[in-house]
């Protein structure tokens, strides 16, 4: 059994003394793991930071084995989030989200894309928090959570759109929400793409996406909590708004 593709990089554990597991995000494969060996080597080592773009080929003699990969790096993105933790903190967050909610070997060619246009926009500081904020819109419209933010649930109409229901994920105006109002999530404008898009602004919206993620996904799929990395690039964004 063997494919070849391109991938990005999500992770790489040490695996004896010169090898490692790689674990990859391919557009037709999906979320794939196999050894590479000769990781740790002075050539290759510095070129397996998560982020990477990889031209991948997997082998193994059957399909449900671990499997080897070889691999030639494409380009580097680390590099770009370095110089900058808010970015650096970006870069981890969406790493491990796509680690912890990706199923094995199961394509998202969309979100694929999505991500790569996400990542690639590391030495853009300034609109990448939007960028990101738009990212997790779509991992939880790939994953089958997607937020209807259109029309009020309750009334139906379009205007005086300012909650989220933590339920179904739509959109509740000031007058359907009623006596509940306190019960539901918040709604910028900046989730409806209106808007100035402040670091403030988009990390409240994260506040609502990150509802999805770690009551949908995290504790009724998963039963797990979500990753810290996610906590640490919101707390990140939070101090630069606190700065501007």
């Amino acid at each position: 059994m063997d494919w070849r593709d391109t991938g990005i990089l999500l992770s790489a554990r040490r695996h004896g003394e010169t090898s490692a597991i790689l674990e990859v995000f391919t557009p037709e494969r999906g979320r794939h793991a196999g050894v590479l060996r000769g990781a740790s080597s002075r050539r290759m080592a510095p070129l397996l930071q998560p982020g990477a773009q990889l031209d991948l080929a997997w082998r193994a003699r059957l399909e449900d084995q671990l499997g080897s990969f070889t691999v030639e790096p494409m380009r580097g993105r680390a590099h770009e989030a370095m110089s900058d933790r808010l970015m650096l903190a970006g870069l981890n967050a969406v790493t491990t989200l796509l680690l912890f909610c990706l199923p094995e070997r199961e394509a998202h060619p969309a979100l694929y894309r999505d991500t790569e246009t996400l990542l690639d926009l590391l030495d853009q500081p300034q609109i990448w928090p939007l960028a990101y904020m738009r990212w997790e819109m779509s991992l939880l419209e790939e994953l089958g959570f997607g937020l209807d933010l259109r029309v009020c649930a309750v009334t139906g109409t379009t205007e005086g759109l300012i909650h989220v229901s933590p339920r179904s994920g739509r959109a509740v105006s000031a007058k359907g929400a009623g006596e509940w109002a306190d019960r539901m999530l918040p709604l910028p404008p900046v989730l409806r793409g209106q808007g100035s898009a402040e670091d403030g602004e988009v990390a409240l919206a994260l506040g609502t996406t990150g509802h999805f993620l770690a009551h949908r996904i995290a504790a009724d799929m998963l039963h797990k909590p979500l990753p810290a990395a996610r906590a640490r690039f919101i707390e990140a964004l939070q101090r630069r708004a606190r700065q501007q």
